[in-house]
């Protein structure tokens, strides 16, 4: 009974961290605050077709949702596993993330492909043909990015393609079992650093940070991940956690306000990294400081609009040719 128990405790821990062992400190807000960013992130897909230039839609800069969630991840994987993952077998750490969200990968790649197959208003099942469209399934199945289409401008997964956030998800996971774990506090600090030059010269180069999620930009959510992953690590390192009484209210507002900041071509290069790097973490040592009153209704909903967030905006990506 006891090892039932055990085992259940594990399972219970998720891939970002959103529902942390009983014994532990729930950090609600936070939960809260992705559940925003998600619903978030779903507006801004579906206003890319309303508003094609970022300009026009009033959720320009909504793509910068995801570096949020990379720094809530950073946060929430150092607080959950920092202390223990040195007791921890390598092959249990990579089975706990897969069981918490790889499901919900599958199921969206099996919409994915239904709505490849059957689109009655595009022909590119027919251009790519079986061989083509089962190498995309098996791609966007195991998170294997496989950038084929060039009508999609190159997506890393053309059956669910926002699952690429989830891949440079995957990604800081296994740096930080491998590697991230391990540094001392200033390492820690020193990587962080140099990975906010490399985010800013991102910026520059490629005129914002909205990259990461196409063959032709594939390298840049490396970046991305990188920065913001490890500027939430140091907001738990360093203890840069910020008691208040803001509320969630609050704090939701002052996460929208980044996001909806008006997106212009020559500020993105400067507006973008200043929101990442100093923006994000502010809000996350604000959010984890608000003591919670217990597990909140709204840490349910937040945790399903994470994944099911994918499965959301395939729909009318296959609604136009």
């Amino acid at each position: 009974m006891g090892s039932l128990f055990c085992r259940q405790q594990k399972l219970n821990m998720s891939f970002t961290g959103t529902e942390l062992l009983n014994t532990r400190k729930h950090f609600e807000t936070l939960d809260g605050l992705r559940g925003i960013a998600a619903i978030a992130v779903v507006i801004f897909h579906f206003m890319e077709f309303a508003a094609p230039k970022y300009e026009d839609s009033f959720i320009g800069h909504g793509y910068l949702a995801v570096d949020f969630f990379f720094c809530l991840s950073g946060f929430v994987i150092a607080y959950a596993y920092d202390k223990k993952i040195k007791g921890m077998k390598l092959g249990h750490f990579f089975k706990l993330r897969l069981i918490r969200l790889h499901p919900m990968v599958v199921i969206g790649a099996i919409i994915g492909l239904l709505a490849f197959v059957f689109d009655p208003y595009s022909n590119l099942y027919q251009q790519y043909g079986l061989k083509e469209t089962i190498l995309m399934f098996i791609s966007g199945s195991t998170l294997i990015p496989y950038p084929l289409v060039k009508e999609r401008y190159f997506n890393l997964f053309h059956l669910n393609p926002p699952t690429w956030s989830l891949f440079w998800e995957y990604m800081a996971n296994i740096f930080y079992a491998l590697l991230f774990y391990r540094l001392k506090k200033y390492g820690l600090l020193l990587l962080t650093i140099g990975a906010a030059i490399l985010l800013c010269y991102e910026a520059e180069v490629s005129g914002y940070i909205g990259v990461g999620w196409s063959g032709e930009n594939f390298w840049g959510g490396g970046v991305r991940v990188l920065y913001s992953f490890l500027a939430g690590m140091c907001v738990y390192r360093f203890k840069w956690m910020i008691p208040n009484r803001l509320g969630f209210t609050v704090i939701s507002i002052l996460l929208l306000a980044a996001l909806l900041v008006p997106y212009t071509e020559p500020t993105a290069p400067f507006a973008d990294p200043l929101i990442v790097i100093l923006y994000f973490p502010l809000i996350v040592a604000l959010g984890s400081g608000i003591s919670p009153k217990g597990r909140a209704k709204k840490s349910v909903s937040s945790r399903a609009l994470y994944p099911t967030r994918y499965t959301w905006c395939i729909i009318p990506f296959y609604g136009c040719s």
